[in-house]
């Protein structure tokens, strides 16, 4: 079986010596001195100045909506994973859907202002399979507007743009650390500003609101992580160059392979440092989508429509985005991941290309 995804682990023995030190001085969690490493090391890698390290990626969205006060209408983007549309709708707002570029996959900034209504308190825009939002003039209209920006940044640790990270934009950026990302600590996720205020009230927000053990600073949630998953994170650190170049050296092979295949790519190349996350191609038919998942399956392979269906059609939302509905019937993530070889990506394209030729 070649799955789509599989998680990096470091070595049993590094991450047991974290382990060692949790038995030694059992504590296990609530702000544990792991965790506290964990966020300093995040900072200095990521060259921030502020971090908090959270329970997962959907509790970073609600700690940000919550944290920035909003309400009313929020508009997002209909590419995602479904937390970033719940956690608009589980924090009391409505989403509001703007389609998508059709070469980067990201929110179109063009049609931001055609959204807008006296209601909307944000905008909150996801950067996919880690290319990044054209965040520029994403800023400006929420500046002319008087609106905060939150960037669901759950697939782009490590990206960059103008020479710093991509969490340094907007009010609020998240990140999920789940065990299928580029870095992760099994479960986990963070959030980042550049406005102490907001970390400080993020930081109550994630622990109870919790100013002491019997004085409380507004209503909080149990946002934690613990020292068993920050031990894990503490040891993949040290292996992120290694996943990070040996991804970017699948994605380049894979390309190679695939010349044949009538399929597109996101937009990727303009990009000033790219994280090399996920390997998504775009058929032009969903009748051929369909069919080289069918024979991936049968041959033990792993892909993945992500994201299908478009957030826009749910059950439970609604808007009309031409673009990400038909990129989102399109769309097959490839396996891609650490340990993935040679040998197993020319199974995949030898598969894909046989379909496509009707070998």
């Amino acid at each position: 079986m070649i799955p789509v995804t599989k998680p990096f682990l470091p070595p049993k023995e590094e991450y047991a010596r974290y382990l060692d030190g949790i038995w030694e001085r059992n504590w296990l969690t609530n702000n544990g001195p792991l965790v506290n490493e964990l966020e300093l090391q995040l900072k200095e890698h990521l060259n921030l100045d502020h971090l908090l390290f959270v329970s997962n990626g959907t509790i970073a969205l609600q700690l940000a909506i919550k944290a920035l006060g909003l309400g009313g209408e929020i508009i997002t983007t209909p590419f995602s994973y479904v937390a970033t549309t719940t956690s608009i709708i589980w924090e009391g707002c409505t989403p509001v859907f703007v389609d998508i570029l059709g070469d980067r996959l990201t929110m179109d900034p063009d049609l931001i202002e055609a959204a807008i209504t006296p209601d909307t308190t944000a905008i909150l825009a996801t950067h996919v399979y880690g290319i990044p939002c054209e965040v520029d003039r994403i800023q400006q209209i929420a500046d002319a507007h008087g609106l905060k920006v939150i960037y669901d940044g759950a697939h782009a640790f490590g990206v960059q743009v103008k020479g710093k990270s991509i969490f340094e934009y907007g009010d609020i950026s998240t990140c999920s650390f789940h065990a299928t990302k580029l870095f992760h600590t099994i479960e986990g996720g963070a959030v980042m500003t550049k406005c102490p205020e907001t970390l400080k009230k993020m930081a109550y927000l994630r622990n109870f609101g919790h100013d002491g053990f019997e004085k409380f600073n507004g209503i909080g949630i149990n946002g934690k992580n613990s020292e068993f998953h920050a031990g894990m994170g503490l040891a993949v650190i040290p292996y992120l160059d290694e996943i990070q170049k040996k991804k970017q050296n699948q994605f380049v092979y894979y390309k190679e392979l695939l010349r044949g295949l009538d399929v597109k790519y996101p937009e990727t190349n303009q990009i000033e440092r790219y994280n090399f996350a996920y390997f998504p191609i775009i058929f032009n038919e969903v009748a051929l989508l369909k069919k080289c998942m069918h024979v991936l399956e049968e041959n033990g392979i792993g892909s993945r429509r992500y994201f299908f269906p478009a957030l826009n059609n749910i059950g439970f939302t609604q808007g009309i985005c031409p673009v990400s509905d038909r990129i989102s019937e399109r769309v097959l993530c490839l396996p891609l991941y650490h340990s993935l070889t040679k040998e197993e990506q020319r199974m995949v394209a030898r598969l894909l290309l046989r379909v496509q030729n009707n070998v």
